[in-house]
């Protein structure tokens, strides 16, 4: 690898962003940005995607110059009100009972930097539930306990047949990390997947 390739760094520990970022086969390094995540008074869902996404690139920046900083944070929300992680079954039961039928808007919030320039970017996935029957919500969590995941449920997996539809630009950001436009990105600091770190 030459010596002017940038060092790259996932500032997130979670394993849904490493292995898609492990997709663009770019040799990486994944740090915990260990950073304050609480919402500002007042302060909407997206916005505090899109902050917490550029707080955690640049605190890990900060204590790694000269390398090149992914940082991202999602919220789930319906009509404007923020969905969290259930946690466990009860919670996750009641969290699928109430988004049946309903629309869960997803922000998948991005942010690059190299330390001195920033870009970031929120990328909206609209999920649409339908309808639920009690049996169908506790055969789904039991096969597939997703209560790590805000709307109890992993559209990657199994999840995807609680769905009757999803609409995205990306179909990577509802799972956490949206890859176009990471790549986007990544190709304006002078690091493009197509041509940096894929083995020949």
């Amino acid at each position: 690898m030459p010596n002017s390739t940038p060092r790259l760094i996932l500032a997130s520990s979670s394993r849904y962003r490493h292995e898609l970022l492990s997709r663009l086969r770019l040799p990486f390094q994944a740090i915990s940005p260990d950073i304050d995540e609480t919402p500002a008074p007042g302060e909407a869902p997206a916005v505090l995607a899109l902050r917490l996404s550029v707080e955690k690139a640049r605190a890990i920046a900060a204590r790694h110059p000269d390398c090149i900083v992914i940082g991202s944070d999602q919220v789930a929300t319906v009509d404007g009100q923020p969905i969290g992680k259930p946690g466990d079954f009860a919670r996750a039961r009641l969290q699928l009972r109430a988004l049946a039928g309903q629309t869960v808007e997803f922000h998948s919030a991005l942010a690059v930097t190299d330390g001195q320039r920033v870009e970031k970017t929120d990328v909206v996935t609209l999920c649409r539930f339908r309808p639920l029957t009690d049996a169908a919500i506790d055969a789904y969590l039991r096969a597939e306990e997703p209560y790590d995941t805000a709307g109890s449920a992993k559209a990657e997996s199994l999840g995807i047949a609680l769905m009757e539809s999803i609409r995205s630009d990306d179909p990577t950001a509802i799972i956490g990390l949206p890859l176009i436009a990471l790549t986007a990105m990544l190709a304006t600091f002078g690091l493009d997947p197509l041509t940096a770190g894929t083995p020949a």
